[in-house]
């Protein structure tokens, strides 16, 4: 794989089960570049390895006043010089390579499951850990992929020069080969504690990308309050704990770099001084000294590569444990069935009994919010599992699950607008040209969102799109723009896009009751004979569904007319007009008793929608 093929046409699918399984697999992927690396890398060390027995020969040479020796010399010289260029070049091209394409790998592999997961990522994880795994995590496990094929070929060269000075010169050589591994292996007892002082930094570091993140997206608000001094302080704090974190990461890396500093030293002063009394007593030439010596001095390049290797692991390991818990989620209980398709029907979610009706407008009405918005984001496919319960079950459409549907289908059939939608940077041209069935043009969607005071204010703005409200230029999340204004162009952008369903979390909260009543009846008008669910309690909007669900503790109690259900629903009624807790008893004792605890059972209610379906 190289550069100029990305992005991939396909990642492929992770191994998640761990963060080193994570890597390994990541590494497995990408076996090919890492032969190549791995090859250079041999090459350039091996070329290295090489210069002591030219520099031996060539300082024998000069002992010995042989010139056919020495031009010898010089000529192996200049052909290690040219393989050591080379390695080195090809080495770092083909290592880089890797490192790119590695994090590309993840980032393709984070972007899939964000838009598989939409607005339901951020409620399983925080935004600004999304943040830092997409960024500063990325580079982490790309560099230890990209180490890792560097530390192969150095291992295996030092191998290769160990066995190659026992043959060489083996009283000389069988003392280095015995030190080697002592001194990579020197400092792995340390290597445990500077990896959990790395985590810790990584973690605070995360916690501190995290309060910045939030503290950014709600800067309007804090500035309101008055609260940037009270989150400033915050961030304050937090960046001082990961400096001080990486203070302490960076002593203990500090203290292994000495030990790999001190050990060698060590090695080459025990060297010299062996190989010097072996040197006068005639057991050994000079030239072999200087040999073995250039050797045991050139072994610490290879060396560095174990520190190396065991600074990326130590870094990359919590990286791809967080990359992980990302790439782990999955928009269902199952995986989607290639072979399923929908046509159309009836929406119906198992957990609460809700039945949306094809082609007739449903609005539901919970008193909860949040509760809702869970609801709204479960009609889209977005079904979150209970860990004490297990699996939910999928919300079904004309009869199919919508987790047994690709993810491009499930999309198309069935679209959320969560109550505060955001409006991507560009012109209001490019905001609405979206996929769509063609159905509905933009014209047609503004319309029924009522957008005409939004479309003079943008022709107003507008500078250098000659008037044109289309070509104006919508600033990043639409902050140019009112909130009424922003959730209409919103609407309009669900409009177009014509969905078998659409479900709308509180359409027409920003906005007037006057607008509130045009969006409404343009909405109605313009889906009539297609699947409509909103969210709401307006009178405005209830009264113009053909269907009103109420849901209360997670389970349909009650279903009928706007009208019907005020009269004889008193949980309704008090949801809906705002009524106190005492008012909708004393109410309910006015009306008598329709139902078991003023409520009408779920079972009748879905019974009823049975009969109307």
């Amino acid at each position: 794989m190289q550069i100029r093929d990305l992005p991939y046409t396909d990642p492929g699918d992770p191994d998640v089960r761990s963060g080193p399984r994570f890597l390994f697999w990541l590494g497995r992927s990408q076996i090919h570049g890492q032969l190549k690396s791995l090859a250079w890398g041999l090459l350039h060390h091996c070329a290295i390895a090489g210069l002591p027995l030219a520099v031996g020969l060539s300082v024998q040479a000069v002992i010995d006043r042989s010139g056919r020796d020495l031009v010898v010399a010089g000529v192996l010289l200049v052909v290690l010089g040219v393989l050591i260029s080379v390695g080195d070049t090809m080495l770092h091209r083909t290592a880089v390579t890797n490192w790119i394409t590695a994090a590309a790998r993840v980032q393709q592999l984070l972007a899939r499951r964000t838009a598989e997961l939409g607005s339901a990522l951020t409620r399983r994880v925080a935004a600004g850990e999304v943040v830092a795994v997409s960024t500063g995590d990325v580079e982490k496990i790309g560099w230890f992929v990209e180490a890792l094929s560097r530390f192969l070929a150095a291992a295996t060269a030092l191998v290769l020069i160990c066995v190659g000075l026992v043959l060489y010169l083996p009283s000389l050589g069988v003392l280095v080969a015995v030190a080697t591994p002592v001194l990579a292996l020197a400092v792995l007892p340390l290597l445990p504690r500077a990896t959990r002082r790395a985590d810790l930094q990584r973690e605070k570091a995360g916690k501190a990308t995290e309060l910045a993140s939030d503290t950014v997206a709600g800067l309007r608000v804090l500035r309101g309050i008055g609260g940037e001094e009270l989150f400033l302080g915050r961030y304050r704090r937090a960046s001082q704990e990961v400096r001080k974190a990486a203070v302490r990461s960076a002593r203990m890396w500090a203290l292994i770099s000495a030990i790999q500093v001190f050990l060698p030293g060590v090695l080459l002063i025990s060297l010299v001084w062996y190989g010097a009394t072996l040197a006068r007593d005639g057991r050994i030439d000079v030239g072999q000294l200087v040999t073995v010596y250039s050797a045991a001095t050139l072994m610490l390049f290879p060396l560095r590569n174990v520190e190396e290797i065991a600074m990326a692991y130590s870094f990359s390991r919590p990286s791809a444990q967080r990359a992980v818990r990302v790439l782990s989620l999955r928009r269902g209980t199952r995986p989607a069935t290639a072979d399923a398709e929908v046509s159309g029907g009836d929406l119906y979610d198992p957990v609460t009994g809700l039945m949306a009706p094809q082609g007739l407008f449903t609005v539901v009405v919970c008193g909860d919010p949040d509760e809702a918005g869970r609801l709204a984001e479960r009609l889209g496919g977005h079904a979150e599992q209970d860990e004490a319960s297990g699996p939910v079950a999928s919300v079904l459409l004309g009869g199919v699950p919508l987790d047994d549907l690709p993810l491009d289908s499930a999309r198309a059939a069935v679209l959320v607008q969560d109550k505060d939608p955001v409006l991507l940077s560009g012109t209001l041209r490019e905001l609405l040209d979206v996929p769509s069935s063609g159905d509905v043009t933009a014209g047609d969607a503004l319309a029924a969102a009522r957008c005409g005071d939004v479309l003079d204010a943008l022709a107003q703005a507008s500078v250098d799109a000659d008037g044109d409200p289309m070509n104006t230029r919508i600033t990043e999340r639409g902050r140019s723009l009112s909130g009424g204004q922003r959730q209409r162009l919103a609407l309009a952008r669900s409009l177009v896009t014509d969905p078998q369903v659409l479900v709308l979390d509180e359409p027409t909260s920003a906005v007037d009751s006057h607008t509130e009543a045009r969006v409404a009846a343009g909405i109605e008008q313009l889906r009539r004979g297609r699947t409509t669910v909103a969210f709401a309690s307006s009178p405005l909007l209830l009264d113009l569904a053909d269907r009103v669900v109420l849901v209360h503790g997670g389970t349909v109690v009650a279903a009928g007319t706007h009208r019907g259900l005020l009269r004889h629903e008193p949980l309704y009624r008090a949801v809906v007009t705002r009524e106190t807790e005492e008012e909708a008893v004393e109410a309910a004792g006015q009306d008598g008793p329709t139902t078991v605890d003023g409520l009408r059972p779920a079972r009748a209610a879905a019974e009823e929608i049975e009969e109307r379906a």
